[in-house]
């Protein structure tokens, strides 16, 4: 999404959001995390009844203190020190009960938070990739912290602070009606003055915290894009570039921030204002009574603390509802990811997936358009058919649609047209996780997670032993590397691998899928970054490794190419021939001018 270089500019429209997000959202949305709560019913009703206790507590102990205050002059001294230790007893009862209540309340939260994060986690790690087209991980990822942090503390604290407030505001008032009736009836004039402001500023104030954490998302998102590629950001010295646009979008956070800070500081300042000067005049008509003799001291001071009471929950109360605004804002993210729609889905009743597993995959009137490129077919009424234990060699310019031939043998995307099979099953009709367990594959890019080396090639097969691993390091050609860093196998890789070089990471790769032991493998440009001798070496594996296995290549170079059962020659999404490397240099086209492109030194050297 484009933005103008003025950050303040920036400020009315965050990224992702949208004119109906902005305006229709409300606190009742905090109602979609009682799914997660409902599990914790005991501990709600222990934490429920520590507030209804504290609440109580706080507002039985005005009346202790009025006793004590209208019997300062009784000649009885131990009558006077029982109304003190009560008193006592009040305070140590309600100590008690808040910390009781403290520790219910934020477990309780933690908990909850902790199932959120990982409901939102289990549910994007299984999207298909057409969901992280549509929004950048560094924004899932912020929304999984920054966003669970901020229900956190409503959970934890907020929630609990406003029932203990709503229970004091309501109980406060009943007793002071009992205490003085004159003197309520002019507070409750005041309560029209409060809620106004709250409203409106309250309005304002969900639809700015919304944008801010927007705006907090785009940024984390953007660090988290420049720090994964730190490398390729200082090749091309594009560290200033990097930076300032990362403090645009972070002093554009900041701007809307300041926003929400200003607009809760003036509903604070009003709230509290309001109630305050209030109650100063409800007093000076309170202590005009009480030299009038109409009531005690002690009723007068029982009436101000309970006014004391409900004037602090009213302030407690507009604060918390600031909070609640922000949290709303933060529920109504996640559970957008909650419930995303994926168009690659199980079915509801899964076929079973064929045993043994012979490997047969068939393509047939297979047509496709990547969700982000809408206008250009990526794959045109392709139909083939790859036989148990065979090896077929993808070949064609860029963008011709091998690589995509592989994704859909994966199901990652759903053609828009005809079906992919496996042993005479669409992918369709059986579950992701099945079938998918039968396949192994090799990217172009390896991915090496932030671990050992290790746990690297056991990603492939997570109960294999140590000495599969090692079996399958050594097929792979990566046994000598590994053992001869710092610490061998349990030697630490770092993020993304940036310890190894681009040919090491290959054999990591290949080593994980050999450890797989799949019936099918897919090679997606498998030995592209190796030497020629590690290639010589992964190739030996490769071979030993397809034996028997059906076998998909995407590949360029002509040792791999010439040992594959069947070459298919792809060209803007569509096969345009099939055949061996002699058949199809023999027929000449597109194939054959690749390889006059691209194999000379390899024919050469042949």
């Amino acid at each position: 999404m484009a933005r103008s270089s003025s950050a303040q500019s920036n400020t009315n429209a965050a990224p992702g959001a949208s004119e109906e997000r902005a305006t229709s959202r409300q606190v009742g949305v905090l109602a979609a995390l009682w799914p997660f709560m409902r599990p914790y019913r005991i501990l709600m009703f222990a934490a429920t009844c520590a507030l209804v206790l504290t609440a109580a507590l706080s507002l039985t102990l005005p009346l202790a203190v009025r006793r004590v205050v209208d019997n300062f002059r009784i000649a009885e001294g131990e009558v006077l020190d029982q109304y003190f230790l009560a008193a006592l007893g009040i305070a140590a009862l309600l100590a008690v009960g808040t910390g009781l209540r403290y520790a219910l309340v934020t477990r309780l939260g933690e908990r909850v938070v902790a199932d959120i994060r990982m409901a939102v986690f289990n549910r994007v790690i299984g999207m298909s990739p057409e969901f992280f087209e549509k929004i950048r991980t560094g924004e899932v990822l912020s929304r999984i912290t920054t966003d669970t942090t901020l229900i956190q503390s409503v959970l934890g604290s907020s929630v609990s602070i406003a029932l203990r407030n709503m229970l004091l505001f309501a109980g406060g008032m009943v007793l002071m009606l009992l205490t003085s009736a004159k003197l309520t009836g002019l507070v409750l004039l005041i309560v029209p003055a409060v809620i106004v402001p709250i409203l409106f500023l309250g309005r304002r104030l969900r639809k700015i915290s919304r944008d801010n954490q927007d705006w907090i998302a785009a940024s984390s998102g953007n660090a988290g894009e420049a720090l994964t590629a730190v490398q390729t950001v200082q090749a091309f010295t594009h560290e200033a570039v990097s930076r300032s646009r990362f403090a645009e979008l972070t002093e554009t956070s900041f701007d809307v921030s300041k926003k929400r800070i200003f607009t809760r500081a003036q509903l604070t300042v009003i709230v509290i204002f309001l109630v305050f000067s209030g109650i100063v005049g409800v007093l000076w008509m309170g202590a005009n009574d009480v030299r009038a003799g109409l009531m005690t001291e002690g009723t007068l001071i029982q009436f101000v603390i309970y006014a004391v009471l409900v004037a602090g929950s009213v302030a407690a109360l507009s604060e918390i509802w600031s909070e609640l605004q922000r949290a709303a804002g933060a529920t109504e993210r996640l559970v957008e990811l909650l419930n995303a729609v994926d168009n690659v889905n199980d079915p509801v009743q899964p076929a079973a997936l064929v045993a043994p597993v012979r490997g047969e995959i068939a393509f047939r009137d297979v047509s496709f358009r990547y969700p982000a490129r809408p206008d250009t077919p990526a794959l045109e009424e392709v139909n083939l058919t790859v036989a148990p234990g065979e090896t077929v060699a993808f070949v064609g310019p860029s963008g011709a649609g091998k690589t995509t031939m592989i994704q859909m043998i994966q199901r990652f995307y759903d053609p828009n047209e005809g079906q992919v099979s496996l042993d005479g099953v669409p992918l369709t009709d059986m579950r992701r996780d099945e079938f998918r367990q039968v396949i192994a594959m090799v990217p172009q890019d390896p991915v090496i997670f932030a671990g050992s080396a290790r746990d690297n090639i056991r990603f492939g097969r997570p109960e294999a032993t140590d000495a599969e691993v090692e079996a399958a390091a050594r097929a792979a050609a990566a046994h000598d590397f590994i053992v001869a860093l710092p610490e061998g196998y349990d030697s630490f890789l770092g993020e993304r691998g940036v310890m190894l070089s681009g040919g090491q990471k290959q054999r990591i790769a290949i080593a994980r899928a050999i450890l797989r032991d799949a019936t099918v493998l897919l090679l997606d440009e498998a030995t592209s970054a190796l030497d020629a001798e590690s290639e010589r070496l992964v190739q030996a594996a490769v071979d030993e490794l397809s034996q028997g296995k059906t076998t998909l290549i995407v590949a360029h170079r002509l040792a791999t190419v010439k040992k594959a059962d069947r070459i298919v020659v792809m060209d803007a999404g569509r096969i345009v021939a099939t055949g061996t490397h002699d058949e199809l240099v023999a027929q000449g086209g597109l194939y054959a001018r690749l390889a006059r492109l691209q194999f000379t030194d390899g024919m050469a050297a042949e």
